[in-house]
């Protein structure tokens, strides 16, 4: 028996060996280095990114790599990396740091959405321990002081069309605008993700999810001057557990409906997330002339800490005032076992419209106490409809 077990044992290690000397052999590595990148975070490097991904994009083997190498700066300016690539897994494996212009008149005028761009690559996986630098300072101060700049920011790492994404373990700070978007993709993995920027900075969302299906984001802190996650219109099955936010504008579905849109988002699920001094927690919001719909979602195992806004339905969402009944319906949320502090004394608000109104809310074992000693705090709901199993502070709205 014991000869029958070793020999089973080392024709394993054979098949696992030789399995990895295939991969080593047919997955080709193609490092800007080689194609003239200096790494030194000082010269243009964009050139040589591009001519590195043109022959990565070709690769015919599985599992090419593109590598930035480790140890290394490389500034880029706006840079697009389409597709179709040959093989079905290319890999972008990012272990330097990128680094964006610190002035803008080292940008290109013909680009103004986005710093680094993918496009239509299946099944591209990023990762690599590295970090992405937007270096957005400038950027900020020009929206703080009305110039007209701000119009020029961009958001840093844009992905569209990507089906099968696999973005993992990578450092995001600074970006002048938007962190990472995720448009028009399915079947999106991202996890232990690190993305930061100064609760200051304007409109710095970490990441947003626009028009795409089956996406799943965990284990991972997000802390920046806007929302940490926000899931905005056509996007269904999106899955977000797991995530540290604070500070920033917390989990936000919307703002959809804006200038009279059509938007619909369905069946999305946060759960086991954490907010600390946020402006708002699990936030829906929709502008009051829209048309569409909101349902299924689900907000379970929530904490807050000292969150001003901790749960949050505006049906009515204008910044510029003007306020009126919406035409997207929200119907089907469920708050479950969400607890913590809120910093304000409307811990709970339901503002909904009277036109389409807000159906079927649950409120489902839920505990928000202030943050301030001996404060009281309250619920506030309009056109609100639904059930409270278990609510403190008590919503007036919602059924026992």
């Amino acid at each position: 028996m014991k000869c029958l077990v070793t020999v089973l044992f080392f024709l394993w290690m054979a098949s696992y060996c030789s399995c990895r000397l295939i991969s080593e052999a047919t997955g080709r590595r193609f490092n800007v280095l080689d194609y003239g990148a200096d790494g030194n975070g000082k010269i243009d490097a964009t050139p040589a990114f591009q001519k590195a991904w043109g022959d990565f994009c070709q690769a015919s083997e599985e599992m090419p790599t593109l590598e930035v190498p480790a140890g290394k700066t490389f500034l880029l300016k706006s840079v697009s990396f389409s597709g179709p690539c040959m093989s079905k897994n290319p890999h972008v494996l990012i272990e330097g740091t990128i680094v964006a212009p610190n002035s803008f008149d080292s940008w290109d005028d013909d680009d103004y959405e986005k710093w680094i761009g993918f496009t239509a690559v299946v099944g591209l996986i990023v990762d690599g321990g590295g970090r992405f630098d937007g270096r957005g300072e400038a950027w900020w101060k020009a929206c703080n002081d009305n110039d007209s700049a701000c119009s020029k920011r961009r958001q840093a790492l844009h992905f569209n069309k990507c089906n099968g994404l696999r973005l993992s373990n990578l450092h995001h700070v600074n970006s002048q605008k938007g962190h990472i978007c995720i448009n028009a993709c399915d079947d999106v993995e991202v996890s232990n993700l690190q993305i930061l920027a100064p609760d200051e900075s304007p409109n710095t969302d970490g990441i947003d999810i626009s028009e795409s299906n089956h996406v799943n984001i965990h284990d991972s802190f997000i802390g920046t001057g806007d929302d940490c996650i926000a899931i905005n219109g056509f996007s269904t099955s999106i899955n977000v557990t797991g995530v540290k936010c604070g500070p920033g504008h917390g989990i936000s579905i919307g703002s959809l409906g804006k200038d009279g849109a059509y938007e619909t988002v369905e069946d999305v699920h946060v759960k086991s997330c954490a907010f600390k001094g946020t402006q708002n927690g699990v936030r829906i919001k929709t502008w009051e002339t829209g048309s569409g719909y909101v349902r299924k979602i689900t907000f379970e195992d929530i904490t807050f800490v000292n969150s001003e806004n901790p749960i949050i339905i505006d049906q009515q969402y204008n910044p510029n005032g003007n306020r009126g009944g919406s035409g997207i319906k929200i119907s089907d949320v469920t708050y479950r076992n969400v607890r913590g502090s809120s910093a304000d004394e409307v811990a709970i608000a339901l503002n909904c419209a009277g036109k389409a109104a807000c159906t079927n809310i649950v409120m489902d074992n839920v505990k928000i106490t202030s943050s301030n000693p001996g404060k009281q705090i309250r619920a506030s709901c309009n056109n609100a409809k639904g059930t409270a199993i278990s609510a403190s502070p008590t919503v007036p709205c919602l059924s026992s």
